[in-house]
């Protein structure tokens, strides 16, 4: 059944893709759109280090995946993809703005990313990135978990 879901999300971005023309001429909305739908495509991959595959992918890679579907290439680290793009305050974060987070023992040291998928109110806002213990997934940026080891946003478009 997952299998079935993750092949209808791709055959849904490949038609957006096609029917919108080239991915250079898309409105931000578009583009958005595009990112969000391509990455909820992963939800329930598994997480693996250095993955960059539906067998198992790690945050970086899910961000490469979801930004090429509309022609940006960001680097292959979650530490190069934070200096990509314009910083965003995170009271300032859209639908589509990457976020970082030093998950590590080093707490300067970015090492895990994810895409905002929504904004609920000021204290909810989803984003989407692959957890080492349940792979692709939603979580809140304002839980205490997330909030105290967030680093920066940055938005590419």
């Amino acid at each position: 059944m997952k299998n079935r879901t993750q092949y209808r999300a791709l055959v849904l971005v490949f038609l957006f893709t096609l029917l919108s023309g080239c991915g250079g001429h898309l409105s931000r909305s578009r583009k958005v759109d595009l990112v969000v739908q391509t990455a909820r495509s992963y939800t329930g991959t598994p997480y693996k280090y250095g993955g960059t595959t539906r067998v198992g992918m790690d945050c970086s890679a899910l961000l490469f995946h979801s930004f090429q579907s509309v022609r940006v290439t960001l680097p292959r680290t979650s530490e190069d993809q934070s200096k990509k793009g314009k910083r965003v305050n995170i009271k300032d974060l859209k639908v589509g703005d990457m976020v970082f987070f030093a998950t590590g023992n080093k707490k300067r040291e970015i090492n895990h990313a994810g895409i905002v998928t929504a904004i609920r109110s000021r204290n909810d806002v989803r984003f989407i990135h692959a957890s080492t213990s349940l792979g692709v997934t939603e979580s809140n940026l304002y839980s205490s978990y997330y909030l105290e080891r967030f680093r920066k946003a940055r938005r590419v478009f």
